[in-house]
């Protein structure tokens, strides 16, 4: 299936302005009291993603989606929880392996930077070669079409030679110009930049963040003034990955004070329309991550891309899911580097006579980080399968990002390190020279507890416009600030409105929900499916009392939204985790799964580790440590200052 295929359909023209109705999240600041231009601002946000919802058929949109339907739905669809392998065609893993070898061939030699610490063109020439930048792009525009499905766990692969790398495709393809213009662009579009994007002459990145606007994106002050047949672009953008001149890039500005995305062909060297601003960056050192200048940049009016509905924010919007499954696929091959470096260490290094292989700490570490491994897997898997399969996927994708990132984050500080000890700060250890890169990606593709919130608010979002919403309107007209259903005036005003909330209430009360339908699974993990399965059912009560309680403050109250939309997403996490699993023929798979669902559901418990917790966490790291985890075999790096010599 061509990766086309699978994007929603936009006209190639813009079409009429619709009227825009007051979206969800701006009604309800206005009724909380907020200010005008806050309700605004995020209602512009929020405008911008039920633009995106419309891109999709409706069966595809969040309220349909597997991760909606199991917390709202009576039953949980646990077929849409399931992901079958895939194997990429011949000709599309052809390109994959070539990739492979040629970035191995350029690790052994030790060349893959130059002597700025920086990915050499000769490596990227040499994967443009290989077909590599244009694995996402359609067959028709001379790239390979690759499914989703099979792109994703092909960054991991990628990840376990060169995690710079990984994170290269997934800029150029998913979030970079690829993504745009192959959704939003018209045919002129399509036929001009496509095939050079897919064979690499040209490679891309899309600017988005400024100075000023972070996650407040309608902080934007870039502009593009329509000046003859050009557009005249001014402004900063800021932390800008894979920039350098002669890129094409993807440009969030505002027009006529409406955001819109241009694609820039970057000039071939700074001049005094564009000027790049370089600082000192600790993260992604070895690609270039810098700011942009305009200055009266004139860009061809025919770049302007039009999105059937919406404006640039939609676009924004659309790339950055696919962007969050790549960085948990990418968080999965460098937990796997972190695990190959580990083994070796761990049979080289003794305490009083004994390998710290054979210690229980130790083996807790491997096996913890099993499943974190098998856990980023899963997520990468359920995900792509749902946008291949025509899913917005909106929800799902920040889970993986959120799990694969935190992951990362805590396995390189907490495992990673802690068992190399001293050495792990060497100059040319992997954990040394990489600490940063461990965690930025707590940053990229949005800050995680940010984007709990955004999966919390979309999580909501039908069943507080379906009640929520009339009750807060009531409330507002009859000019009652705290409701209290003891005061007749009150009750008397609300009596329309309350009624199918009511209704809702007594059947969520009432109503029994049906036993999922497992298909064959081990018994240990099926225990942690069904325990996520009912919990998940549980949540729509949780929920809506907290809607209730809170009502038209309850955009204030960041935290508990915070803690709730955690738990939902670890029940999910643990839901996956076990289906993948079950799938899976290798006994260490499962059983580090198995302690991927006991961590998880002990963090949602709060309860405290068994001791029979720890004898199988360190049965399973003694399997990892006797090298019985699939796909991690040599050390990528030395074992620094040895003393056997």
């Amino acid at each position: 299936m061509s990766s086309d295929t699978t994007k929603p359909s936009v006209p190639e023209e813009s079409q009429p302005a619709e009227a825009q109705e007051t979206s969800f999240a701006e009604t309800a600041l206005k009724l909380g009291g907020k200010s005008e231009d806050e309700a605004r601002r995020t209602g512009a946000i929020d405008s911008a993603d039920d633009q995106v919802e419309k891109l999709f058929q409706p069966q595809y949109q969040t309220a349909n989606s597997p991760a909606h339907r199991a917390v709202w739905d009576r039953g949980i669809p646990i077929e849409l929880f399931q992901a079958d392998p895939i194997a990429a065609p011949p000709e599309i893993r052809k390109v994959m392996d070539d990739s492979l070898e040629v970035v191995r061939g350029f690790r052994k030699s030790k060349t893959i930077t130059d002597e700025k610490g920086k990915i050499r063109n000769e490596v990227l020439q040499g994967l443009a070669d290989a077909g590599y930048w244009g694995l996402l792009v359609d067959k028709k525009y001379g790239g390979s079409g690759t499914p989703f499905r099979a792109f994703a766990p092909f960054l991991t692969e990628m990840a376990m030679v060169d995690p710079t790398l990984a994170g290269l495709a997934s800029v150029h393809g998913c979030i970079g110009a690829v993504d745009p213009v192959s959704t939003f662009g018209n045919e002129e579009q399509k036929q001009r930049y496509l095939p050079k994007l897919a064979s690499g002459e040209k490679l891309s990145a899309f600017a988005l963040t400024e100075p000023c606007a972070g996650s407040d994106l309608t902080a934007l002050r870039t502009t593009a003034r329509l000046d003859g047949d050009s557009y005249v672009l001014n402004g900063e953008k800021l932390f800008i990955t894979n920039v350098v001149p002669g890129r094409t890039i993807g440009v969030v500005c505002l027009i006529d004070e409406v955001p819109a995305v241009l694609v820039v062909d970057l000039p071939a060297e700074e001049n005094d329309n564009f000027q790049l601003r370089k600082y000192g960056i600790w993260a992604l050192k070895h690609t270039y991550n810098q700011g942009i200048i305009f200055k009266d940049l004139r860009v061809p009016k025919e770049n302007l891309l039009l999105p059937g509905k919406g404006n640039g924010l939609t676009i924004a919007y659309h790339g950055l899911n696919l962007g969050r499954i790549s960085l948990c696929a990418n968080a999965a091959g460098t937990m796997r580097l972190m695990m190959a470096s580990m083994i070796p260490w761990v049979h080289f290094r003794e305490t009083y006579g004994e390998p710290i292989a054979k210690r229980e700490l130790v083996q807790r570490r491997l096996g913890k980080l099993a499943g974190m491994i098998v856990a980023s897997d899963a997520l990468v898997a359920w995900c792509s399968t749902l946008i291949d399969s025509g899913y917005r996927g909106e929800m799902e994708c920040i889970i993986a990002k959120i799990f694969g990132s935190e992951s990362q984050k805590e396995a390189a500080i907490e495992l990673f390190m802690k068992t190399h000890g001293g050495r792990s700060f060497l100059h040319g250890h992997m954990f040394g020279d990489n600490v940063h890169e461990y965690l930025a990606p707590c940053i990229y593709e949005g800050e995680g507890e940010m984007l709990g919130m955004a999966f919390f608010k979309s999580l909501v979002k039908k069943h507080g416009t379906q009640f929520f919403e009339p009750i807060g309107k009531a409330l507002h007209e009859a000019g009652i600030k705290k409701p209290n259903p003891l005061n007749p005036a009150h009750a008397w005003a609300l009596k329309g409105a309350l009624a199918p909330y009511a209704s809702w209430m007594m059947k969520e009360y009432m109503g029994g929900k049906p036993r999922p339908k497992f298909p064959q699974m081990p018994d240990d993990l099926k225990a942690h499916a069904q325990f996520a399965a009912d919990r998940l059912q549980d949540m729509p009560l949780h929920i809506s009392g907290t809607m209730r309680k809170h009502q038209l403050k309850l955009a204030d109250r960041q935290c508990r939204m915070s803690y709730l939309s955690a738990n939902v997403q670890d029940l999910m996490t643990i839901l996956c985790t076990a289906l993948y699993a079950a799938k899976q023929e290798n006994e260490t798979i499962r059983a580090a799964a198995d302690i991927a669902c006991r961590d998880l559901k002990r963090k949602i418990l709060l309860t405290r580790p068994s001791d029979r917790y720890f004898r199988r966490v360190s049965e399973v790291g003694g399997m990892v440590a006797e090298g019985n985890f699939p796909g991690v075999s040599a050390p990528p790096d030395e074992i620094l200052m040895r003393y056997d010599k």
